[in-house]
């Protein structure tokens, strides 16, 4: 385990992004990715939003949210969503990298924010916002057994594709569908730890994902900067 989570920072930090992408003139958003080796594989935990919420009831995403007055930086940001939502403590969370980031539907910069936490934890959702916490195999984001991509529009006014799976929990007998921001971080995180071809058409070229991640996250965002503009 001691030497799996050494090898996955290693190569983690090599794409650690930091704050380079915090001086654009977005409102901001993070999300925490929590990793954990169980049975000496990663997984990552994920959340079900509550169907009483009004943006986005009862999907998948990873705990996180808006920033806010208080929070010094995206990772404060996600580290206070995840103890709000599912009760993890900052101080249980090992930091590692900030990764390229993205753009959701509110146009908000949504930083991912990639942590060690132990596979002991026991998670209290917040039921106001979370209806379910789960944990899948981080394998599953480059081979997966049921995939598909669904058309999309993307905030800067472009047709699209995004990826969206659907992952049965054979422990308890659940099923769920995982796509859009959340799906896209997922994979990612999957390409860069893994080092791996997926079994499916990823927008990156793969020998030089770290700068394909970034000059696509720039093409969005300089999309969406001209259609503000056009639409002023």
């Amino acid at each position: 385990r001691r030497r799996l989570k050494e090898t996955v920072r290693l190569r983690l930090r090599e794409f650690d992004v930091g704050d380079r992408f915090s001086h654009l003139p977005l409102r901001k958003a993070s999300v925490l990715l929590p990793l954990m080796v169980r049975a000496g594989k990663l997984h990552l935990l994920l959340t079900v939003r509550s169907m009483q919420l009004r943006r986005s009831p009862g999907e998948v995403c990873f705990p996180g949210g808006k920033s806010e007055a208080g929070d010094k930086d995206e990772i404060d940001t996600a580290l206070r969503e995840a103890k709000e939502e599912v009760g993890l403590e900052p101080e249980k969370v090992e930091v590692i990298c900030r990764l390229v980031p993205g753009i959701d539907k509110m146009n908000h910069l949504v930083t991912p924010v990639v942590g060690f936490i132990e596979d002991t934890f026991q998670a209290t959702p917040n039921p106001d916002e979370v209806s379910d916490v789960f944990v899948v195999p981080l394998e599953y984001f480059i081979k997966p057994l049921s995939y598909k991509t669904l058309p999309y529009k993307s905030s800067s006014g472009s047709l699209s594709w995004m990826h969206c799976f659907m992952y049965e929990d054979q422990e308890y007998k659940r099923s769920y569908r995982i796509w859009g921001l959340t799906a896209h971080f997922a994979v990612f995180l999957a390409l860069v730890i893994f080092g791996k071809r997926p079994t499916f058409k990823v927008d990156y070229d793969l020998d030089n994902l770290i700068s394909s991640a970034e000059k696509n996250f720039m093409n969005l965002y300089a999309s969406l900067s001209e259609r503000k503009k056009s639409n002023l």
